[in-house]
């Protein structure tokens, strides 16, 4: 493997683990040690590729973005966008027991970062979740839905507030019996073949 693939590849870890250890202890308890341990890169490396741990919070959000897009194009291959949406509920739901330990990765994200002085950040982590936001109205105008907009609103207001949930009380059946719901809600919203 050359040099170039090797660094490509380190801050490819980097910015893995900077996603896995964000979530798990949120921005102000992690350190860049933190990160590059978990990276298994040494920690004079990390300055390499990130000049500051702002750099790592971005690249984390990057990756968020990267995670939903995947999903996203595997849900886009669905035929039926009902069943579109129906698969990003149980996505959301397998996600149950990470939720419980660390809530939704972006949503939590958002939080922390909208409490900072400086007000950067927080805007990319909202872009994120408007990305979803934008994906599932999508779905809802797919199905001829009226006002798309506020039902992909509801829609990922209820994953927020179930994920919320779920980690405050750190119990993943709240994502078990919300996302059944949501299940059921989006059955309700008028025949399959309109």
């Amino acid at each position: 493997m050359d040099r170039r693939a090797r660094a490509s590849q380190k801050r490819r870890r980097l910015t893995a683990a900077a996603a896995r250890v964000l979530h798990e202890q949120g921005v102000e308890r992690t350190t860049l040690a933190d990160i590059a341990r978990e990276a298994d890169v040494p920690v004079g490396n990390v300055y390499y590729y990130f000049k500051t741990k702002d750099e790592l919070v971005q690249a984390a959000l990057a990756e968020h973005q990267a995670h939903l897009d995947e999903l996203t194009r595997a849900l886009d291959r669905l035929p039926d966008p009902r069943d579109r949406l129906k698969a990003l509920v149980e996505a959301w739901v397998s996600q149950r027991e990470t939720a419980a330990r660390h809530g939704c990765p972006t949503g939590t994200l958002a939080v922390e970062l909208d409490k900072r002085a400086d007000g950067t950040l927080d805007a990319e982590a909202g872009a994120v979740i408007r990305r979803l936001l934008d994906w599932t109205a999508a779905q809802f105008r797919e199905l001829g839905l009226p006002a798309p907009d506020d039902l992909a609103l509801t829609l990922v207001s209820a994953y927020q507030g179930m994920s919320l949930l779920t980690n405050a009380l750190r119990d993943p059946d709240i994502m078990n019996r919300e996302g059944y719901r949501l299940l059921r809600w989006l059955d309700s919203l008028g025949p399959k073949d309109e």
